[in-house]
């Protein structure tokens, strides 16, 4: 075997390799993401018996059954990635830091300790007794459950082939080096190379290994992009540091449905699951109060009812200042643009704020109609219904138009104890109304306005 070091440039966004220094990315367009690695490139020699083991495979030879999925022991945690853990997956868990990723994963640790299955727990950022600290808080773990303080990739890799439990934890991917490569921890050549190296373990031994991964100040994870190519299932923890929630969300599942969710509520035994969050999220509701509205969202397969909070004030600058939180701020800017042209609202004299209470970010179209009303009811200060849910897409014309799953969400609003919804009037064709829930369909936002003020 022969080795030879060399300079190359690798895109932070999607691996591209270069052997000079770009300014543009040829792979994604990207600007300025070109960074400098010192690689140690290796020649071998394949052998004939190695050709005669790489042999495809006929299609119908390939067994179709169902993979067994283990339970996380939450149900939250199980809906997320689709119904369990899938044996032989590579997972990775992304959030700021403190956001609560090595808390839930500790918990999952033990859940299935408790059940028997053997996990090994490895570390590069804590020792032993940190962890054991962390652990105390949780209760009672069980005995099948080993811990291993280490950053060196090799010697780790010797660890899971001996003791071939069926769930590893790296906590974290960008802690981890290989010798053979020459730059730091974290780098792109680290992260990737390592990646590799815990992809091939995963397939070839059927181990589970879940990897956390910090993310940039952009809220993606740190590292090459490819990281989340090379990886089965992409999961990102969500929240704000200072509030009780999180929020874990599948950006990508190659075993189930991509952007579902589930809530949890953050105390000092770690994390309990919030098997409402509706409820959760309308908690502490203003009642007749202007600019206040309920919609509902989808997350994945789940309604999600959410509170839209609009104020509407008059400027005292020449240019009107506009904030949103929780949601599009283009968007927001966009249904003013809406209401000064078809409704004749001088917005461009006021300024607007518009909040998504309890810290969810949504950028689902369905939520228009919604901040529209909210908006019209801050500015004529008149409260809208309490007990109505609005949701509906809106067009440049002032048009209403259909959204996706609307069955769903009218059982949702009828579940939270909510009288009647305000919905585009081509969703309402299929769905079946529940007795003693009013569905009022419109087909412009004159018409919403209208039956907002009508059942004032």
């Amino acid at each position: 075997m022969a080795k030879s070091k060399g300079t190359v440039f690798f895109c932070k966004e999607c691996g591209y390799e270069s052997s000079k220094w770009l300014g543009q990315c040829p792979g994604c367009r990207q600007w300025n993401t070109m960074v400098e690695e010192i690689v140690a490139k290796k020649t071998t020699l394949t052998g004939k018996a190695e050709q005669i083991r790489c042999q495809p495979t006929r299609l119908d030879h390939i067994s179709t059954k169902e993979e067994e999925r283990v339970s996380t022991g939450m149900k939250e945690l199980d809906r997320v990635l689709g119904g369990g853990i899938v044996s032989g997956s590579l997972l990775l868990v992304g959030g700021d830091p403190g956001i609560g990723k090595s808390t839930l994963l500790l918990q999952v640790c033990r859940n299935l300790s408790e059940t028997g299955h053997k996990i090994l727990y490895i570390s590069g950022e804590e020792s032993l007794k940190q962890i054991k600290m962390r652990a105390n808080r949780m209760g009672k773990f069980g005995e099948s459950l080993l811990l291993l303080s280490e950053t060196n990739l090799d010697l780790i890799a010797n660890v899971i082939t001996e003791q071939n439990p069926e769930l590893v934890i790296i906590d974290s991917i960008q802690t981890m080096y290989r010798e053979d490569v020459s730059s730091a921890p974290g780098s792109v050549s680290q992260v990737r190379e390592s990646t590799n190296i815990l992809m091939q373990i995963a397939k070839g031994y059927g181990i589970s290994i879940f990897l956390v991964g910090h993310v940039t100040k952009e809220g993606v994870v740190a590292g090459p992009r490819v990281l989340e190519h090379m990886v089965d299932t992409v999961l990102y923890f969500e929240g704000d540091r200072n509030a009780v929630y999180r929020v874990i969300r599948a950006v990508k599942n190659r075993f189930g449905a991509t952007n579902e969710i589930g809530v949890f509520e953050m105390v000092q035994e770690g994390l309990i699951e919030v098997e409402n969050p509706s409820a959760y999220m309308l908690n502490g509701r203003p009642k007749g109060a202007s600019g206040s509205i309920v919609t509902c969202a989808m997350e994945g397969s789940r309604p999600l009812l959410l509170e839209i909070q609009a104020l509407i004030c008059k400027t005292n600058f020449g240019m009107p200042r506009r904030t949103s939180t929780g949601t599009d701020y283009n968007r927001i800017n966009l249904l003013m643009a809406v209401l000064e042209k078809r409704i004749g609202m001088r917005l461009s004299e006021c300024d607007a704020y518009v909040n998504i209470t309890g810290g969810m970010r949504v950028n689902e179209p369905a939520l228009d109609l919604a901040i529209i009303l909210a908006i019209v009811s801050s500015y004529w200060d008149r409260p809208v219904p309490e007990d109505f849910v609005v949701m509906g897409e809106v067009g440049l014309s002032g048009e209403i138009r259909g959204i996706s799953m609307p069955q769903q969400r009218i059982n949702e609003a009828k579940k939270m104890g909510f009288a009647g919804c305000i919905m585009p009037v081509v969703s309402l064709e299929g769905c079946t109304i529940p007795k003693q829930f009013q569905c009022i369909g419109v087909k412009n936002v004159q018409d919403a306005i209208i039956q907002i003020q009508k059942n004032t």
